[in-house]
């Protein structure tokens, strides 16, 4: 019988790390929690070791060079002795180091994150530790262990489907967005094996269904304190602030806001007297409210003196800027300054009208909510509808041939049964089943969603029963008109899609004939509906990251759609940008020999480089094709382009021939 190597204390000043030990990358953040779990409880397995030759009592570790380490940085910190000691099983064979160091990292299982969540939850019930010592005991921070706390807190169902690899450690964090384990599991239910059981947007989006988040406008105007004091509960995560976490009970909330809006419209009705004041609780008036009122016209408000004279003195700042301008136009620092200065100018000559008091007492005005939670007064004002004329009552005598709960067929198509706000209360109580059952429904609800989108965009259409809309957003450049590639490619697509649905004046017909259109029919109108709503923001400004990203995600290379022209590009800029330009694709000496041409030579001269009909290097040529100007690229958080510098590593003329084909390469990819 073989006999089992011994296991010896050996102190850790006289132990290394073996050069045959097979692990040889660490990852930091798991090396702090090894240190933490050597702190806690000592090294509980033991290191591997082989004696080294003449040196008595020491020994190179061919397994266990981590915890080695660790036990190292715990002495050099002073949390552990000079002469701390730790186990190690002393082979004799050599032979044996390299195969028992692979064996002990190979057949080393992970914990599941399940496994984690109730070891974690255990120790917390068990040894009656808070969350914090738990974390320091580990290793690990505090919102990881609160994380898997709140992970173990899961409905059952989910937490079995997370412990049997059904479901990701991402969906599971989806479901403990609340901790509502009922409405958990009943979700989960309802997704089932769709496409949406994977999908942790939609998870989240079906779990707070009905829910406010605490950066809600109407939340923002009742706040967080009031909502509280009157009973409503807030349900929040791990990875939630106060902007986003859950207000769950809507119905306080609504009731909270709609008296805050009430006192606020009181103060204002006492204040300026409108003829008729609504209130909204919404941040816009919705469409079908205002559709058929007249607009009034406010009054211009004059400019004060102070005003007046920053106009003056702004005109002054231009004209100065104009009379110093070079040759070659303006530079990048003044076409800022004179943005600036013509922004302000414009702002102090657009200021919005405002009512005189005669006119607001025949005015009606809508109270909204601002989205910074403010009651605010909607800009537009209306005149006050004319009454409806009242309906007369019904005085005839009953015929003997009419029951007595029964009236006439033609009196009773004279009007309403049930009053008004009745019917109002019905209407919203149907659609609420409608809303169900469209809702439990992705694809009968994309094809409706479709409808209304495209529906709309057709003409005026008053016969819509929803607020969706794929609606253009305004143009920055009114009267701008397009000549690329793209823009006549978006005209192909607009006039290649399917009419045929839309000449009914019914909407049911218009609905069902679209909805018998071939599949690639609708998708066609749901993805041009869709895009036309995207706004043209420039670089730096709200959500240009966004559109940059998508364009990313789209592989979408800007030099195959769009090259730069004399008209659409260069004669816009300064000699000296278009300079740095040619400088870019191919070093100093490109730049240098058009460095004496006049400005609209110039710019011909990169239209023909940049549109490839320009002799020069394959190299040039090719950075040429593939440069499009920094507006006009979706790798914004990308690395900046390649700059050929023979000031650098290359020479003047080196710069151009070496090595350009792989920054040429590097320069198309990013293009």
């Amino acid at each position: 019988m073989t006999q089992k190597p011994p296991i010896i204390f050996v102190p850790a000043s006289k132990l290394t790390v073996a050069p045959t030990n097979v692990r040889k990358r660490t990852d930091p953040a798991a090396d702090e929690e090894l240190k933490a779990l050597i702190l806690a409880k000592g090294v509980i397995q033991n290191l591997v070791g082989l004696p080294v030759p003449r040196k008595k009592g020491e020994y190179l570790i061919t397994a266990g060079g981590r915890r080695l380490k660790q036990v190292q940085a715990l002495i050099a910190e002073g949390k552990f002795d000079p002469d701390h000691t730790v186990p190690v099983l002393v082979l004799t064979d050599k032979n044996d180091a390299v195969e028992i160091s692979l064996v002990e990292n190979v057949g080393r299982l992970n914990m599941t994150p399940a496994e984690e969540c109730r070891a974690f939850q255990a120790i917390i019930e068990i040894e009656k530790k808070a969350p914090a010592d738990v974390a320091k005991r580990f290793g690990v921070t505090e919102r990881f262990v609160l994380g898997r706390l709140r992970l173990a807190g899961l409905a059952d169902i989910i937490f079995e489907a997370l412990a049997d690899g059904e479901i990701t450690l991402d969906v599971a964090k989806a479901y403990a967005s609340i901790s509502d384990p009922v409405r958990q599991a009943t979700v989960f239910e309802e997704l089932g094996d769709g496409w949406g059981s994977t999908n942790c947007g939609e998870i989240r989006r079906r779990l707070i269904s009905g829910f406010y988040r605490g950066s809600d406008p109407k939340a923002l105007l009742v706040g967080r304190d009031a909502y509280v004091a009157a009973g409503g509960r807030i349900d929040s995560d791990l990875f939630s602030d106060a902007a986003n976490e859950n207000w769950i009970d809507s119905e306080i909330l609504e009731r909270l806001a709609d008296e805050r809006m009430q006192a606020a419209a009181e103060e204002i009705q006492a204040r300026d007297g409108f003829g008729e004041l609504r209130v909204v609780c919404q941040t816009r008036v919705p469409y079908m409210d205002v559709m058929a009122l007249d607009e009034i016209e406010g009054e211009s408000v004059p400019l004060t003196q102070e005003e007046e004279d920053r106009q003056r003195a702004i005109e002054q700042e231009l004209e100065a800027i104009a009379e110093n301008a070079d040759e070659d136009g303006y530079s990048d620092e003044e076409q800022q300054v004179i943005q600036t200065l013509e922004a302000e100018y414009d702002a102090l000559n657009e200021r919005p009208p405002v009512l005189a008091d005669h006119q607001k007492a025949g005015s009606l005005a809508y109270l909204v909510i601002g989205q910074d939670g403010t009651p605010r007064l909607h800009e537009q004002f209306y005149a006050i509808p004319a009454p409806e004329p009242e309906e007369e009552e019904f005085e005839g005598e009953v015929s003997e041939d009419v029951e007595q709960d029964e009236e006439p067929a033609e009196e009773a198509s004279s009007r309403s049964p049930i009053s008004q706000r009745l019917a109002d209360e019905m209407a919203i109580m149907k659609t609420e089943l409608l809303r169900v059952h469209v809702a439990s429904d992705p694809h009968f609800a994309l094809d409706l969603g479709t409808f209304f989108m495209v529906d709309a965009t057709l003409g005026f259409r008053h016969d819509l029963p929803s607020d969706l809309r794929a609606t253009a957003p305004y143009s920055r450049m009114p009267g701008f008109e397009s000549d690329t590639p793209a823009a006549e490619q978006w005209e192909e697509l607009k006039e290649g899609l399917d009419r045929s649905w839309a000449d009914s004046p019914d909407i049911t017909d218009r609905y069902e004939a679209f909805c018998a259109l071939g599949d690639d029919a609708r998708a066609s109108w749901l993805g041009w509906a869709i895009a036309r709503t995207l706004h043209a923001v420039p670089a730096g400004g709200s959500g240009s990251a966004m559109l940059d990203h998508l364009g990313r995600k789209l592989n979408i290379n800007v030099a195959d759609w769009w090259r730069p022209t004399a008209r659409r590009y260069f004669d816009r800029v300064s000699k000296t940008t278009i300079l740095g330009h040619f400088e870019e694709v191919g070093g100093v000496e490109l730049r240098n020999r058009y460095g004496a041409s006049k400005k609209h030579d110039l710019s011909l001269s990169a239209e023909k480089l940049f549109g490839g009909q320009i002799i020069v290097e394959a190299a040039v040529k090719e950075r040429a094709l593939a440069w499009v100007p920094e507006a006009m690229r979706f790798d914004q958080d990308g690395e900046a382009p390649h700059t050929i510098d023979g000031g650098d590593d290359l020479s003047d003329s080196d710069s151009i021939d070496q090595g350009g084909t792989d920054e040429a390469d590097g320069l198309s990819e990013a293009a």
